[in-house]
């Protein structure tokens, strides 16, 4: 088995599917949405309308580059406040018109500058969480590659939560954690194995439902789980049963071992 050290280089490989050609080989009929209504356009975060075999859906998910250019412009895959108000904007619309939300998660982080902390980048996170917990329609979200901090968790309030096998979920990037524990981030692979980060250290967490394998074609393994997890919610009877047993999964998340000492912590 792959350590999250290795799993760290898979992901970052320049040739590992991104947004467009995900949502490109998965969904049909795009149609990219702009804006939070608020300040601006943030291409940090990709978001729209599709169709999954007929099914209108929307599609909200962090967007990086294969060029130099087009991650500076995505600002690397590292959202502004805007970015997650767009999302937000997008998922109520998806919650009035009765449509499905898709997230596909891949970031480090939410960008943390001065710009971003002054237009409310803690506001807009949290108001992503409160907001995607009592969405009135199925949400499904996937960890495609990197699932960094709450900058991951604002797009990953579902009741589907699902990674590629190689992907990373973590409470902070590897690279944040030696840089804050060590002051030394070029220790980040020792990082991410010590923070049990992989896909199946968070299903057996009961932090996802399922992993995606990556033999073949990412893409379609993607489009087959999704239609899986779609087709399993929409059994789950009235829209109020899906809200309690979303809140109830969040609800009970957390593992932590208990150590006394004399020390006196416990």
């Amino acid at each position: 088995m792959k350590t999250a050290s290795e799993r760290m280089a898979i992901i970052h490989q320049p040739k590992r599917p991104h947004i467009e050609e995900i949502i490109g080989a998965v969904f049909d009929d795009f149609i990219e949405l702009h804006g939070d209504r608020y300040f601006g356009e943030d291409h940090a975060i990709c978001a729209g309308i599709a169709t999954l075999n007929g099914q209108p859906v929307t599609v909200i998910g962090h967007r990086h580059g294969t060029t130099t250019e087009e991650n500076i412009r995505a600002n690397f895959g590292m959202p502004h406040p805007e970015g997650y108000r767009k999302a937000l904007r997008l998922a109520k619309q998806a919650e009035k018109f009765g449509r499905p939300v898709i997230c596909l998660v891949d970031t480090a982080g939410a960008f943390c500058g001065v710009g971003a902390e002054e237009r409310g980048q803690g506001e807009a996170i949290a108001r992503s969480l409160y907001e995607f917990m009592a969405l009135r329609t199925p949400v499904v979200s996937i960890i495609t590659g990197e699932g960094g901090s709450g900058g991951a968790l604002a797009l990953a309030v579902a009741d589907r939560v699902l990674m590629l096998e190689n992907a990373l979920y973590s409470v902070i990037s590897p690279r944040g954690c030696a840089s804050i524990l060590w002051k030394d981030a070029s220790r980040e692979g020792e990082a991410a194995n010590t923070l049990r980060i992989t896909a199946e250290d968070l299903l057996s967490f009961g932090m996802i439902e399922g992993i995606i394998p990556e033999k073949g074609s990412i893409p379609k393994n993607i489009k087959k789980a999704l239609e899986a997890a779609l087709s399993e919610l929409s059994r789950e009877g009235s829209m109020d049963t899906l809200l309690e047993k979303r809140y109830q999964k969040f609800r009970k998340i957390g593992v932590f071992a208990e150590k006394t000492g004399e020390s006196g912590f416990s």
